[in-house]
């Protein structure tokens, strides 16, 4: 079920509307118009580890930070912000119980991954004895035209789509939220035409491309997190993101990386091909602009470090091309937050 502004959701449509009418409806509606407009007007916040965690921090926030197809559930007592950015024809959910400030938030690229990503995002917030409404925030999308591009595979799905990448995905997320039993207040839906601004030529590009959620108060401000800010294990979790497409153990899922009640990153083992290693291989020597047409679902609204991201990936697979040298005997990679906010590796037990 969906809740706009207080009040259960209906469309002018028929009693089972499809997501494209669903959608249709709540980008048009009054109050998610203004909340659109009041969100495009909030100074994005960046995010950085020597500006959160100086010596005028005290005590340093604490935040969890989701790469593109993971998700994590945050406890308020542990962490104060949680959020992802990156996005371009991706989507930020963001699921907030208001009742504990229990926070979910995913980074979802593909209508595949929504009806099992959206369970996993609930798993720790919904008590179904409940009849709690949960606040919901949607970011990221833009009035997008699929271009023509390789077999990178590292982002989204690879295959043309004459609606581009966002609207699918948009729909099939407010479709399965109207499908479910849960009670959604969508808050923001800042999506598609909302977050899309256009240069001189008409080409669109993203408003905001992240997003960061207080965990204490549910406030949600547009961010970017650089480089530093951006942990653990950034290239790892970034080489899963398309080591999953060959993994049928995480098809139509999201990945989990991080621990609710240790608050602690548990990045799951996966593996890599020798596919992988060629691709890398061959791909290394192509100009940049080859590479954005071919890695990526929106070339032109890429961020400045998108190329580079993908270059440091290349190397890392290509100087250990067995994947055992990273994930030995199989165990996670886990992180622990150190007193100062960051994180440090625990040494694995390995027998």
């Amino acid at each position: 079920m969906i809740i706009v502004d207080g009040l259960p959701f209906s469309t002018d449509t028929s009693a089972s509307p499809q997501g494209r009418d669903i959608l249709a409806a709540l980008m048009e509606h009054p109050a998610l118009v203004s909340a659109s407009n009041s969100f495009k007007a909030i100074l994005e916040r960046r995010f950085s580890v020597p500006e959160e965690s100086g010596p005028e921090k005290t005590p340093p926030s604490k935040w969890v930070y989701l790469f593109q197809r993971e998700y994590a559930t945050v406890d308020p007592a542990l962490v104060d912000f949680v959020g992802t950015d990156e996005a371009t024809t991706c989507v930020g959910v963001a699921i907030r119980n208001p009742g504990n400030g229990m926070t979910s938030v995913a980074h979802m690229d593909s209508p595949k991954i929504v009806d099992i990503g959206l369970s996993q995002m609930l798993s720790l917030l919904v008590d179904h004895n409940s009849d709690m409404e949960l606040d919901v925030h949607l970011v990221g999308g833009f009035e997008d035209v699929s271009p023509n591009h390789g077999n990178c595979n590292t982002r989204s799905e690879s295959r043309e789509k004459l609606a581009g990448y966002s609207f699918p995905l948009c729909a099939k997320i407010v479709e399965t939220l109207w499908n479910r039993q849960e009670k959604f207040h969508i808050r923001t839906l800042f999506i598609l035409g909302h977050n899309t601004r256009r240069d001189l030529e008409g080409n669109a590009y993203p408003i905001f491309n992240g997003f960061m959620v207080g965990t204490s108060t549910g406030s949600i401000t547009p961010a970017n997190f650089d480089r530093t800010s951006r942990c653990p294990d950034e290239i790892v979790r970034r080489i899963r993101i398309s080591a999953s497409h060959e993994e049928s153990s995480w098809k139509g899922k999201l990945m989990e990386t991080y621990d609710t009640q240790t608050d602690q990153f548990k990045i799951a083992p996966c593996s890599w091909t020798l596919r992988q290693l060629h691709i890398s291989l061959s791909l290394q020597d192509y100009s940049d602009s080859e590479i954005l047409l071919m890695c990526s679902t929106s070339p032109s609204a890429e961020g400045p470090d998108f190329v580079e991201n993908m270059r440091r990936q290349w190397e890392y697979l290509i100087e250990h091309p067995d994947w055992r040298e990273t994930f030995p005997m199989k165990q996670p990679r886990i992180f622990e937050r150190t007193a100062e906010g960051g994180w440090r590796r625990q040494k694995a037990l390995i027998p």
